[in-house]
């Protein structure tokens, strides 16, 4: 998938085969069986030319790494804390990458009627300072979170290396 997806266009067992022989030996029918076998896996569509057939990705490598992650999230019996670890595993570059495609998942709509996460931050400090009696600012009557291992949409942040049952205490 990795030659089909760097050349970004239809290609043939023949040229799979010589970028490939240029690092390592490897026979026709090697190549051709894995095209065929990720034709069958619906990873690339083919169609015939002359005697040969000329393959192409359905997908980018991008859709595919996405579901991957989201074949993967999925199948967690605790999605939300698996975002949470996942998301302590990214480098600052990752995390604004991230911050820069939810902007542009959202739309230019959300971008205007949502505030800037500095923004809300900021409202948030504000909040805190203008009430010191622990209420969080939202509903007069809410009283302050007394779990702060939950968000205020109430999903538990897990450390997973403490997920073996060690407390810590």
């Amino acid at each position: 998938m990795t030659r089909v997806w760097k050349w970004n266009r239809p290609v043939t067992v023949r040229e799979v085969l010589e970028d490939l022989q240029r690092e390592r030996s490897i026979a026709y029918t090697t190549v051709m069986t894995v095209l065929d076998n990720l034709h069958q896996k619906g990873w690339v569509r083919r169609e015939a030319e002359g005697r040969a057939y000329r393959y192409e990705a359905v997908s980018t490598r991008a859709a595919y790494a996405a579901a991957l992650m989201n074949d993967a999230w999925s199948q967690s019996d605790n999605p939300a804390a698996a975002l949470v670890a996942f998301f302590g595993m990214m480098s600052e570059e990752q995390r604004q990458a991230l911050r820069d495609a939810m902007r542009i998942a959202q739309g230019p709509q959300a971008a205007e009627s949502h505030e800037t996460p500095a923004r809300a931050t900021e409202e948030r400090d504000e909040n805190r300072d203008e009430n010191p009696h622990g209420k969080t600012g939202r509903n007069p009557d809410e009283k302050a979170d007394e779990n702060p291992g939950r968000n205020p949409d109430g999903i538990v942040a897990e450390n997973p290396a403490s997920a073996e049952g060690d407390s810590g205490r």
